[in-house]
Formats: structure tokens, C-alpha cells, sequence
């Protein structure tokens, strides 16, 4: 009898842990409020808001962000909006991976890029803040750059000294016609993170 309640507790432990593994934590980085909603800098909401109609997932007003969990498959996603602005990130982001238990290696962060055309995407498993300020207080709550980012391209069509101008300014009619689909291409690109791994999805999605 002892032999099965420990071979049933050693088979719970396995699921306890696969099921841990697979639980990612997904996060589109932004400012909250109407004068910053639709900016360029907001785009890593609108992936996850993308991703959130995908999978069909609802969000809810939690400490420190807007928090939405589905699935994609055999993966469980843990999306989150961060209440606390840009400057602020990294506090959302080290508070949500310990309230669900997701250690680095399963954390995406979604944010805006301007060294890249509208669009097009870029998935790092690590690397430099490149003076995003969302990225700089991730690194510096979570003490570490190794954590994947996805970066969606806004451009640099703006005059020398308007750049944050440009980066809080609304997207242009011609962005926003292509948006839709970059969007959608972009939240592939979060599932095939989930599901395939980051090697296999820097070769299908970087600079589409």
C-alpha cells in the first residue's frame, strides 16, 4: 500500500512540475491612461490585448497591472499589462512571477523598438535596455539582462530632438492600416515562444 501512495505522490510531483514549465509569463509594456493610450510606446499592449482576444482571455484590474490567463495549446499564459508606467516595469514584472511562480527563462517582455521599421519584429533572449526605460528598471528590479524580449519596430521618422514626441505621438494612417496584421504576426510569434522555444522562433519571426 505504502509502494502506490508513494508512486501516486512521485506521479502528482511529475504533473505538478510539467504543468510549472509550462506557464509563461507574458508581458506587453506601456503606459495606462487615455493621453498614452494608442501611442507608439504602447504597442506592447496592443500585442497582448492581440493576444488576449486569441486565446480568448479576459483581463482583470490586479495589483500592479491588468492580468489576463488562457492557453495556447499545452501552454498556460499568464498575460500582463503593467498599471505602474514605463519608468516603473520592473516592479509588475518581479511581482507577477513570483505571485505565479514563472522563473525568467519563461518571461516575454513586448515592447516598442525604434532602430526598426513599423512592424517588423525582433526576439531577444537578452541584451542591452537600449535606453528603453521599461527595459533599464526590468534589469534593474530583476538583477539581470537574461530575459527574452520581442521587439516590434515603430520607426524613426522624426526630427532630430522629437524623439519622445514621436515615441508618445499616435501612429500614422498608414501604420495603422498594416496594423492588424502586424499585430497578428506578432502574437504568433509569442505562441511559437511558448511552444517551440526561442531558437526555432528567432529563425521563423526575426525582422518579418
Amino acid at each position: 500500500m505504502n509502494i502506490f501512495r508513494r508512486f501516486f505522490q512521485l506521479f502528482a510531483k511529475h504533473e505538478e512540475t510539467e504543468t510549472n514549465e509550462m506557464k509563461f509569463l507574458i508581458v506587453g509594456l506601456g503606459n495606462i491612461g487615455p493621453d498614452y493610450e494608442g501611442t507608439r510606446h504602447n504597442i506592447g499592449f496592443r500585442v497582448v490585448d492581440g493576444l488576449a482576444e486569441n486565446i480568448g482571455a479576459t483581463f482583470s484590474d490586479r495589483r500592479y497591472g491588468f492580468v489576463a490567463k488562457g492557453r495556447a495549446k499545452s501552454a498556460e499564459l499568464v498575460l500582463l499589462k503593467p498599471s505602474t508606467y514605463m519608468n516603473l516595469s520592473g516592479n509588475a514584472v518581479r511581482y507577477w512571477m513570483q505571485q505565479e511562480k514563472v522563473p525568467v527563462e519563461r518571461v516575454l517582455i513586448i515592447c516598442d523598438d525604434l532602430s526598426l521599421p513599423f512592424g517588423k519584429l525582433r526576439l531577444r533572449p537578452n541584451g542591452s535596455d537600449g535606453g528603453h526605460n521599461g527595459l533599464k528598471h526590468i534589469a534593474q528590479v530583476l538583477g539581470t539582462q537574461q530575459y527574452a524580449r520581442l521587439k516590434f519596430g515603430i520607426g524613426n521618422d522624426f526630427p532630430k530632438g522629437a524623439q519622445v514626441d514621436f515615441v508618445l505621438g499616435q501612429f500614422t494612417d498608414e501604420d495603422l492600416a498594416a496594423m492588424p496584421e502586424r499585430v497578428s504576426l506578432a502574437v504568433e510569434a509569442v505562441k511559437s515562444f511558448c511552444l517551440a522555444g526561442i531558437a526555432q522562433t528567432m529563425t521563423q519571426y526575426n525582422n518579418k
